[in-house]
């Protein structure tokens, strides 16, 4: 019976009910969780892995030949994904903050890099919420691809360049008139 739910509950919520898209992410969110964390992801990637799956699952709603199977598809996923977060975790260099550098900065570069710091974030907010939305992923989620990131922010995959392009010339833009003020 289980296995004919998870059938009809993809199909509808290819459709578009939330309701089934509610009760699937509901019957397999610990295993998702669950997988993630096995890899030994902190909560923040966990938390990202989690997220990429059911999205992979929301554009894959079709795709799935096997529905009795599931949980099992989603465990698949679930550990790509981990592994994927773990190489890119393993080409990053962990840097301490809180520990100058050689050269240690004067305080007046420090001031100078607060107030740079600062002013982007003052130029960034005023952006519009996708702008925010596209220059975030493309920052912050590096393992996810144009078309991922587009569907993400609900764009065609081929509009997300010339977008994130003209975002960043408007982001330039602020900058410049922050700067001068």
């Amino acid at each position: 019976m289980r296995d004919q739910d998870n059938a009809e509950l993809l199909a509808r919520a290819h459709r578009g009910d939330q309701g089934a898209w509610r009760e699937i992410v509901r019957r397999h969110i610990r295993l998702v969780w669950a997988v993630a964390r096995s890899h030994r992801l902190g909560p923040e990637d966990a938390a990202d892995v989690n997220q990429t799956v059911w999205l992979i699952l929301a554009q894959n709603l079709t795709r799935i030949r096997r529905p009795d199977r599931l949980s099992a598809w989603l465990t698949t996923t679930a550990r790509r994904e981990a592994l994927a977060v773990l190489r890119v975790r393993g080409r990053e260099e962990p840097i301490d903050l809180w520990e100058p550098a050689t050269d240690e900065p004067t305080p007046e570069e420090h001031v100078l890099t607060g107030d740079t710091q600062a002013r982007l974030w003052r130029a960034y907010t005023t952006l519009t919420e996708r702008c925010r939305r596209i220059l975030h992923l493309v920052a912050f989620a590096p393992e996810l691809s144009f078309t991922q990131i587009a569907q993400t922010v609900g764009i065609p995959p081929n509009s997300l360049g010339p977008t994130r392009t003209r975002c960043l010339d408007v982001l330039r833009r602020r900058l410049a008139r922050e700067t001068v003020g």
